[in-house]
């Protein structure tokens, strides 16, 4: 499985349409993580002041169509989508819970 942090507005922007979040435009590829505990470290680093829900995409790499690429350095290797992240290949849903200064401090069910 894949991890992917998005904030509630960009991820059901076009529902009806495969997701492409603003890097796959900018980089070529789609930013995901390896874990949960990657992915928190991305929200707590990276979306502290979004404001609103910020959720985590758990994509199953088996039902994506566009090509994966593990890359990296030697020390740690990233997962990249190099296309849109089809919505099938998007098993479950969980929401970043965090304190009232936006720190990351866990994951729960999407509702």
């Amino acid at each position: 499985m894949l991890f992917h942090v998005v904030p509630l507005d960009e991820w059901s922007a076009d529902p009806g349409d495969a997701y492409r979040p603003a890097s796959l435009a900018s980089e070529g590829f789609v930013h995901c993580s390896a874990d949960e505990a990657a992915a928190l470290a991305i929200a707590e680093a990276h979306y502290r002041d979004t404001a609103g829900p910020l959720l985590v995409l758990v994509v199953d790499e088996e039902l994506l169509t566009p090509e994966v690429r593990w890359e990296g350095s030697e020390d740690e290797l990233f997962p990249h989508v190099y296309g849109p992240v089809d919505r099938r290949a998007v098993v479950d849903v969980l929401e970043v819970r965090r304190d009232a200064d936006g720190h990351a401090l866990d994951l729960t069910p999407w509702a």
